[in-house]
This record gives C-alpha cells, structure tokens and sequence, in this order.
C-alpha cells in the first residue's frame, strides 16, 4: 500500500459515500503530486479549508475522485470512453500527473474529425500538451472534412485564426479554406465583425481567378468591406502581374504545405576556377538538397537570367572561347527543356538583366571590345528584341533589378580595372527616359541585387580596387534614400541571389582571384543577420539565379550528387 504521511490530519470530502481521509490520497503521491489536497498546506496559504471538517471539491465529480482515491491505494485505475474526460479534469485539478497523462493517451487514441476540435480545447484547458498537440495536427491534417462538422462551428473566433494562419492546414484547394471561413462567419450575424480578421488568413492568391470573379466577390461581406477588397485586388495583381511577383510577397502568396507546391532555387551556369559551366540545378530552401536539370545547350557564363511567372529566360554571357553571346533561351520547367529564341540585336556579356511590365530588358555589358550603354527589350509575345533609349553611363557588371514599374541600374564598372561606381541609373519605360537617385554609399561593381518588401538590396562585389566585398545596402524608394546592413559572413564577387520565402538566399561567388565560394548565406530582413544555410554540389562565381515554384513531386538529391554536372 502506498505510504501514507504520518502527520497529515483527517478530512473528508462533502460526499458521505466518499468519507475517506484524503490525507491518504495526498499523502500517496510524491514530488508534489496531490498538494492540492494536502491539509498540510492549508494553513501557510491561508486557506479556509484548513478550519473545515469537511472540505467541498468543486468542479470533481464523487466517481472520478473515487478512482483517484483508489488509484492512490493500488496504483492502478480504469479509464473508459464513459469517465476519461472528468478524470482527466480531476486529475488536472488535484495535481496528478500520471493520471493526466494516461487519460490524455487515451483520448489521443479516441481522435476522428468530430471530436478533435473540442479535444483540443479540452486540453489546452487541463494542461496536455502531448494531447493539445495532437489533435491540433489531427485537425489540420483532416481539415476537409473537420471544417463541416458541428465542432468547427463552434470554435472561437481566435482558434478559427490559429487553423487559417497554418501552412499545415490540409485542403485539397484553397477554395475550401474559404468555404470553410464563410460558414463559419455566415453562423451567427455577430460573427460578420471578424471577417476582415478571417479573410486576411485566406490565400486568395492561390486561387483560381475564375473562382475569385464567380464566387469570392459576389459576396457581401467581402463587398462591403475596404479590407477584403484590397485583399481581392492584392490577388488580382499576382495573377495578372507574373514577373513583379517578386514584389508581390505576402503570407498570402505562400503555398500551404499540402499543396504539393514549394519554392526553389533554379542555379544557371558560371564559371568555377576558370572552367565555364553548363550545369543548371535546383535547389530546395527547405530540404537543403539539390537536383540536376537539363543542361544549357553550350557552357556559359556572365550572362543574365530572369523569370516571369514560371518560365525563365537567360540572355548573353560569355562563351568559353571569350567571345560574347547573343543568345536568348527560355527554359520550361514543366518539361525541363530549353528552347532558342530570337537573338540580341548586340553581343552581350557581363550584362545587366531584368523582367520589367512583361519584358525582358538587357542592359549595357560587354561587347567584346568596349563597354556599352545600349538597352535593349524583348517581347516574349513577339519573339522580338528593340532598342530603347541608352543609359547616361555605359557600365558592365551592374546589378539590375525592376520595382514598381522602374528599370534600377546599380552600380557596374566603368574602367579597366573593372572598378565600380555609385551610380544608380534608374530607367522609365513608360517615358523611355533615364533618371538618377541618390548614389549608393560605396561604389560597386559585380554586385548582386534583388527585391524584398518594396526595397532594393545590392549585395557584395567588387568595391573600389581594393577587395571583394561583403557589404549589403538597402534603398528604400519611399525614402529615397540608402543605409548599410548588416555584412554577409564571406566577400562575394559576382554570386547569385534569389529571393524565398521573405529571405535572400546569396549562392557562390569569389572570395578572391583565387578562391571560389560553394556556400549559401541567408539574410533574414527582420533580425538584420546573416547565417551559412547550405552548400551547392560545386564551388562557382558569374553564375545566374532566380526562384520558382515547383510541385514537390521533382525530387531533389544530396549535395554534392547533382549529376549530370556539365562541364566544357
């Protein structure tokens, strides 16, 4: 029989057909299991059960404390689907963990798409974690159907937040997500003030336009709301606007888990120690790993490339030989297949190349024997290239990005030591003109840039004669002005960048003449810190990256296995 504590005094508990000293119980548990009935302790918390001949449990039914009372004694006891709930309660009451425990297994065991909403609640309340967990992955995971069961429409308006908010939410589309957040809403008329709450957690971008026009804005409470109209707009935009998707980012924009659909990294050529490559690959944020994919046609590097919607182009760039290369193709990921396009008025290498209003602008680079200060636009519609106005200043190795309907030329080399400038030239195609904004803080050449939240990073280079750089600065346009982030962990001359989920991912590049980098840092915006997430199969510099999105289904491999690796 379990010990009993000596000097624990009697008391009773209010039903007579339990008239048992549960100094018993108390005094049976150790490490502080059951001090909730120690009389013992009574007095130092000032309690007035302590002065009490008979002590009321409220919220503990006579059976369940019965079961812990004989759980005490034998050290077993009996849980069925008829007394698990009240003597887990009871158990969470009276402080008995093994008890908690073993009922909240049990209910784990008892979980379908009925109950595990209201299983979840009931042990977020008695303190489960193991069982909290569970059924909330239950629910997630079976989400299709737990949405139309009577439980869902019962939830809480914040639980509802805490399912939509989840990229392990498990819909078939994100169409019955939304189904799903209506009838919760359409439930009671006091829930219509939610709806901007609820709505916000919907990924309207993923959805299908016809669906957004033939159901989502007939609907009045998204009618009649400002808040859900900027979201319906928001998802008009990035699925008309394919190539300024990039700028477009929201928690809206990423696929939920169960879509099948991630984000990853598509590598393009460059040169590792001298060797020009043709080696194109992928590579997963997520699961670190790489996959090979068709090779380019011809080993290439210097060039540019770029992506609209899901289809990439890569233009120019510098052929083995050293000559320049006029060559456009685009790249199918659907079919992982490469096609030639129509060809650049001009050879290009060492270019600038940028998707801007659904056309590929490549701008200034190297001809073979001087720099240029040409731009010129392709028309993926067309199959065609045109010439558009020069830039102020011809440059070579400039980090072209495209925001908010602009051309940004920053930096590039203008001498023949390959030394940077700060300049930013700054190209509207609507007017065809060429404009400045303020210069960066340190001149740069060689240098990689993207888009994040509106504002542009250029990343590394080659800074003044002197060294490669790790240096990072940001131009806010609303600003018009720009300040210096935090520096990468390696210097970086001509790596790629891609941008994933909110982060920059910085890939190879040279640390010097002599030294090629096959490390990725990562760039979390919000921190201002920068972390080594990975390493490519092969050290490279001159390299192209841009991201996409793929099914899961193209499986990637180990790092270091990406085979074929196309070498001339």
């Amino acid at each position: 029989m379990p010990s009993v504590r000596p000097r624990l005094c009697c008391r009773t508990v209010a039903d007579p057909a339990l008239a048992v000293p549960h100094a018993c119980l108390a005094g049976s548990m150790s490490g502080g299991n059951g001090a909730a009935l120690d009389p013992a302790n009574a007095p130092s918390r000032g309690l007035a059960e302590s002065r009490q001949e008979r002590v009321t449990l409220a919220g503990v039914d006579a059976s369940s404390l019965g079961l812990l009372l004989s759980y005490a004694y034998t050290g077993e006891v009996r849980i069925c689907r008829a007394n698990v709930q009240a003597l887990l309660a009871a158990a969470d009451l009276l402080d008995v963990p093994p008890v908690r425990q073993a009922c909240a297994r049990f209910l784990q065991s008892q979980l379908d798409v009925s109950n595990c909403l209201g299983m979840h609640c009931f042990a977020e309340a008695h303190a489960c974690p193991e069982l909290q967990r569970a059924s909330l992955d239950f629910a997630l995971q079976h989400f299709a159907s737990v949405w139309q069961q009577e439980e869902f429409g019962a939830l809480t308006s914040d639980k509802l937040l805490e399912l939509l908010a989840s990229d392990r939410l498990n819909a078939p589309r994100e169409e019955t997500v939304f189904q799903a957040s209506l009838a919760w809403l359409n439930r009671t008329a006091d829930r219509r003030q939610y709806a901007d709450k609820v709505f916000e957690l919907v990924r309207f971008p993923l959805m299908s336009p016809y669906y957004i026009h033939d159901v989502v804005e007939k609907q009045s409470l998204i009618s009649e709301s400002a808040i859900c109209q900027r979201l319906v707009s928001e998802a008009k935009d990035f699925m008309l606007l394919q190539d300024r998707r990039g700028e477009l980012v929201s928690p809206r924009t990423r696929p939920r888990y169960s879509s099948g659909i991630t984000e990853v990294i598509i590598a393009v050529g460059g040169e590792d120690d001298k060797v020009v490559l043709r080696s194109v690959e992928c590579y997963g944020p997520q699961s670190g790993q790489w996959k090979a994919l068709a090779c380019l046609p011809f080993a290439v590097s210097k060039h540019g490339l770029v992506v609209s919607g899901n289809t990439l182009y890569m233009a120019g760039g510098e052929f083995p030989d050293g000559l320049a290369s006029r060559d456009t193709w685009r790249y199918d990921p659907s079919f992982d297949t490469w096609q030639e396009m129509a060809q650049m008025n001009v050879a290009r290498s060492e270019l600038g190349l940028a998707m801007l209003d659904g056309f590929v602008f490549a701008v200034g680079g190297w001809e073979g024997s001087s720099r240029l200060d040409s731009v010129e636009g392709y028309d993926p519609s067309t199959n065609c290239w045109q010439f558009v106005a020069p830039m102020r200043m011809a440059v070579t190795s400039p980090a072209v990005v495209a925001l908010d309907g602009l051309l940004y030329v920053t930096g590039g080399a203008v001498l023949e030591d390959g030394d940077g400038i700060e300049l930013v030239q700054v190209y509207n195609p609507k007017m065809d003109t060429w404009s400045e904004v303020p210069p960066m803080q340190i001149a740069r050449s060689g240098s990689a840039a993207c888009v994040l939240k509106g504002k542009i990073y250029v990343i590394g280079g080659w800074h003044a004669s002197t060294e490669n750089t790790n240096k990072v600065e940001c131009y806010d346009p609303a600003q018009n002005s720009w300040h210096m982030c935090a520096p990468m962990i390696e210097r970086r001359y001509r790596p790629g960048v891609a941008v994933v989920d909110g982060k920059i991912y910085v890939l190879g590049g040279e640390e010097g003449w002599d030294r090629y980098h096959d490390t990725i840092e990562r760039y979390d915006d919000l921190t201002d810190t920068w972390e080594i997430v990975g390493e490519m199969p092969t050290s490279r510099s001159w390299l192209s990256c841009v991201s996409i999105q793929i099914h899961q289904d193209i499986r990637t491999s180990s790092p270091g296995s990406a085979e074929p690796y196309g070498y001339e």
